[in-house]
Formats: C-alpha cells, sequence, structure tokens
C-alpha cells in the first residue's frame, strides 16, 4: 500500500467555502453534543466519553479519509452492538467496562486496518439494503424500548428487550410523573422544532433548558434524576491494560461493530458522494475509519462509526467538506475545556429523551412499506432480520444480516431466470417459460439461462435443456442456449455440458452456444467446451445463429 495522501476531504482548500463550513460545525455541534451524551446511555459509558467521540475520531478521519461529508463518530447501532457484547464482562461505566469498550475500539480498527491493506472495500456491497433497513429499524425498536425506563423515572435492571419491555408495563404503577412530563415534554418539542425548524438545534436547545431548570429548581430534590458531576478536561491519551482473555472475548463484538461500520459507512457515504457529484475512495476510507477507532481507543471513549443522521445534519448546515468536522471538534474542546460543570444539573430521563428521538429515527416504517410494495420476498428477509435484534440481539442481528444478503445473492444465481425466446409483435423478442413443449419455431429452441454456469446450478441448467429436448427421437434439430448472461463456465459445469451434448448428440439434437460474449470464451477454450460444441456452433450474436439454422433447411417432423 502506498504512502495515503492526507486531507482528501478537505481538498481543494477554499477560504470562502472553509468559512462556511466553520459556521456549519459549530451548528452540527450544537445539535451533535446532546446526541453523543445520548449514545453514551446506549452503549453504557460515562457521559463525558460522548464528548471524546466528538474530538479526535473526527479529526482522524478528516485526516486520513476520503469523504468529504461523513460524520464518523458515536453512532446507536454499534453502541448497541458494544453494550450487547461488554454488559456481561463488566459494570456498566465502570472503569473496567470503559477499558473493555476501549479495546473493542482497538480490535475493530484493527480489522479496518486489515480490511484496507487488502482493498475490501467492496465488502459494503454485500450488506443489501434490504435488510439494513430490516436491522437499524430493530435496532430503534431495541434502543427506544431500553431507555421507557429512564423516561419514566423507574429503576430496571432487566436485559434484553422483550424482559425490559414486561419490567417497564409490570412497574408502570411506580412511573414518576414529573420525569415522564419532562421526557414527553422534551420528545414533543424536538419533534415539533425538526419538524417545522429543522435547521434549529432543537436537542441542544432541549438540553440546555433542562440543565437550567434543573439547577434553578433543584430536580434532584424533587425526585428527578441527574447525571451527576461529569470530569472537564481533554481526554488522556494511553491503551488500555487487558488480558489476551479479554481479547479472546471481545473478538466477536469487535468483527460486527466492523461488518456494521463497514456496511453503513460505506452506504451513507456513497449516497453523498453522489449527491454532490463527488469521487469516493471507499479503499481510503477504510482506513480513516481504522484511524478514527483507533484515536477513539487510545482518548478513552467506545467505537464510532459513520453515522447517516450525523452526517445529514453537517449538510443540512451547510457544511460542504472535513473542515466543518475540525470546526465542530474545536467546539467540543471548548466545551471540555470549560463548559462540562453545568451538565451535572442534566435530568437522566430527558437524556433518555433524547435517545428516544434518536431511536424513533431509525425506525424506518416508510422503507419497510416501499420494500413490501415492491418486494414481498425482500420484505420478510427484513422482518426477519429486524425481529431477531429486537428478541435476540444487535449483534447477532447484524450477522444474520450479512449472512441473508449473501444468501440472496447465492440464490439469484443457484435460480436464475431462465425462458425460451418466441418471436412476437414487430419482430421483438418475447420471453415464455422454459417448460417441456415450449419452442421458439417449429425445430428450432432458443433457451436463455441468466446467470454464470457453476457446480451449482449446472443441473438446473441441465435438467431443463433435457425438458425441451423431449423424449427420443426429438422433433428439435437445434438447442440454442442465449449466452448473454453467462459470463463464467466452471470445471463441473462444463463437464455437464459435455454430458448434455452427447446425450442431445443421440436424440439427434445439435447443442448451440449464441450471444456468447468475449470473456466466456476463454472458458470455453479452457474446458475443451469449443471443441465439444464446434466453433462453427458458436456465434458471437443471435441472429447469426437463427441465419444458420435458416440455411438448414425445413426441420424434420
Amino acid at each position: 500500500m502506498k504512502w495515503p495522501a492526507l486531507f482528501q476531504g478537505m481538498r481543494p482548500f477554499n477560504r470562502a467555502r472553509a468559512g462556511r463550513d466553520c459556521v456549519a460545525g459549530i451548528q452540527l455541534a450544537a445539535m451533535n453534543i446532546p446526541q453523543a451524551l445520548g449514545y453514551t446511555s446506549i452503549a453504557g459509558t460515562p457521559a463525558i466519553t460522548g464528548f471524546y467521540t466528538l474530538l479526535l475520531p473526527l479529526l482522524a478521519f478528516a485526516t486520513f479519509g476520503s469523504s468529504r461529508y461523513l460524520v464518523v463518530a458515536a453512532d446507536s447501532a454499534t453502541a448497541a452492538i458494544l453494550a450487547g457484547g461488554v454488559a456481561p464482562l463488566a459494570p456498566l461505566a465502570s472503569a473496567r467496562y470503559v477499558a473493555l469498550a476501549g479495546l473493542v475500539a482497538l480490535l475493530t480498527a484493527g480489522m479496518l486496518l486489515v480490511a484496507r491493506l487488502l482493498k475490501l472495500g467492496f465488502l459494503a456491497d454485500f450488506l443489501s439494503q434490504t435488510v439494513l433497513v430490516g436491522f437499524l429499524t430493530g435496532v430503534g425498536f431495541q434502543v427506544g424500548i431500553a431507555v421507557l425506563a429512564e423516561m419514566l423515572g423507574l429503576e430496571i435492571h432487566a436485559h434484553g428487550t422483550v424482559n425490559q419491555l414486561a419490567a417497564v408495563f409490570g412497574n408502570l404503577a411506580q412511573v414518576h410523573l414529573p420525569s415522564l412530563g419532562l421526557s414527553a415534554g422534551v420528545v414533543a418539542g424536538v419533534l415539533t422544532l425538526g419538524k417545522f425548524a429543522p435547521k434549529v438545534p432543537a436537542p441542544m436547545i432541549a438540553v440546555a433548558g433542562a440543565v437550567a431548570a434543573s439547577a434553578a429548581w433543584d430536580f434532584a430534590g424533587h425526585g428527578i434524576g441527574v447525571i451527576g458531576p461529569v470530569a472537564g478536561g481533554l481526554p488522556h491519551l494511553g491503551l488500555p491494560h487487558l488480558s489476551w482473555n479479554d481479547v479472546n472475548a471481545l473478538m466477536p463484538v469487535a468483527a460486527s461493530c466492523f461488518v456494521m461500520i463497514v456496511a453503513q459507512s460505506a452506504a451513507t457515504a456513497r449516497i453523498y458522494a453522489e449527491r454532490h457529484h463527488q469521487r469516493l475512495d471507499e479503499n481510503t476510507d477504510l482506513l480513516g475509519l481504522a484511524a478514527a477507532n483507533a484515536a477513539a481507543a487510545l482518548s478513552g471513549t467506545f467505537v464510532v462509526n459513520g453515522s447517516p443522521t450525523q452526517t445529514a445534519m453537517v449538510e443540512s448546515s451547510g457544511g460542504e467538506s472535513q473542515v466543518a468536522h475540525v470546526a465542530t471538534a474545536a467546539v467540543v474542546a471548548l466545551v471540555l475545556l470549560f463548559l462540562t460543570h453545568p451538565l451535572q444539573y442534566l435530568p437522566k430521563c430527558v437524556l433518555g429523551a433524547i435517545v428516544f428521538i434518536v431511536a424513533i429515527r431509525l425506525v424506518n416504517l416508510r422503507g419497510m412499506y416501499s420494500i413490501r410494495r415492491e418486494s414481498p420476498g425482500e420484505y420478510a428477509l427484513a422482518l426477519i432480520t429486524m425481529g431477531v435484534v429486537v428478541l435476540v440481539g444487535v449483534e447477532t442481528g447484524i450477522v444474520l444480516a450479512m449472512v441473508l444478503s449473501l444468501l440472496r445473492i447465492v440464490g439469484h444465481s443457484y435460480r436464475p431466470h431462465t425462458a425460451v425466446l418466441i418471436h412476437g409483435e414487430g419482430g421483438l423478442w418475447q420471453l415464455t417459460p422454459a417448460v417441456p413443449g415450449a419452442v421458439t419455431e417449429p425445430g428450432l429452441v432458443i433457451y436463455r439461462f441468466g446467470a454464470a454456469l457453476f457446480y451449482a446450478n449446472a443441473g438446473r441448467f441441465s435438467d431443463e435443456v433435457r425438458g425441451l429436448v423431449g423424449p427420443r427421437p426429438s422433433k428439435l434439430r437445434w438447442l440454442v442456449v442465449d449466452a448473454g448472461a453467462i459470463t463464467r463456465v466452471d470445471y463441473t459445469a462444463a463437464r455437464m455440458v459435455r454430458e448434455l451434448q452427447q446425450d442431445l448428440a443421440n436424440s439427434g439434437v445439435e447443442l448451440v452456444l449464441a450471444h456468447v460474449q468475449s470473456d466466456l470464451k476463454p472458458d470455453l477454450e479452457r474446458h475443451h467446451l469449443t471443441g465439444t460444441v464446434g466453433e462453427n456452433r458458436i456465434f458471437d450474436r443471435l441472429h447469426e445463429a437463427l441465419d444458420a439454422f435458416h440455411q438448414l433447411g425445413k426441420p424434420r417432423g
């Protein structure tokens, strides 16, 4: 790998645009600080670690990444994965828990670096948008249910989404009404401002107002829980002191975070690059993501990810490059140095309400409905993924999401679309099912197979062709395979084709290949299919095969 080009997300540098980016960065900080604090509730880490995700990780990605828009910071999906894997190993927010969270970030950074060295940016393509919608919707339900107790002022210690929901319903009589009212007011106010004044930093206004009211009217003395003292100052840099046993225990958690980061970051960066007609280097972004997570580990915070919601924030604020994210980091540094003291008055229910709003935005019912309307089969996959995330956990859900995406790809190749071509109106070709008795014209069948021919689908190819030929003696003269979609033939499939050619010859039928692409011809040569079928029975174009057939004269029968 060559030495990386730095600051790609900022170049070419323009002073006028940099000024606008700095303003956008300040707005992003105002909107993002409350969310970052909320993500610590999901991750199970102290509130100060939320600030840390908006400091060195942002600077690291701005230095090493390529995307001009992608915001790499705390994210609900990876925070939920982290909590699901680390919570059984240490008490939430304890020093050991924070160290384990840092180790997950470091392991994730290592995986991302290896992926960059191997140029595995294409891996993001293997997580389909269908299951990603289902996954994030499931995360939204899980996160929303997890903070219900906090919003209602209840003390719930249950683990698992179903158990948490059951515990909340079982303790409704103990709901703390002032906490409930404050939570409802924050949710309603932020959502209303978000709809009618989207550029106003509603979460920051809600947090600032709640802090001021809590300090003035002593919310803690009235039974409304507050987060308590928050340590100020910049983070202390250093690696967590942990054992190899911890590494083994957390490797699956890091692997799940890695998959989520690669998929979500690439999808988000690609959307904004295409929207603004910009070049995107996904492999360079892998290096930026690795650097961001290494910075998170060194600065005592948790795993970071490319965030769709925060990226949308910076775009809506007018930011056009990573200069905006550097400005955000500068604002966060000032807050850490001078403004953390008032945060001790922040009510926990308000923090829960901010997280609940994040969860609402993750629940993509419109996307789910769109999938159901256009593709019921893919909708079922999205529902399954969502259900597994809610009922079993985020870590299992992301693994299932990737497996289902891969199985769908394999399924398309294993059962490709096949058809027999027939003449339609105006001389255009029409497709009819490839069932016994289907013919293109007397004595001729043109059979289309819609995928590369390999060991798994070669049997289906052979069976359908034999069905079209029918019993001996056949009335067909030629069976022409439209090979336009057959880009490869492997060893097993080649042997099946040779056997099929011999069976067809015994029935008096010639096997012909037409519409043969240039990338298929080397496979035909290597597997000796050119000699088996005959060079004079392999055609570049379909109409050439038809002309050759018509020159044979009338078909038998």
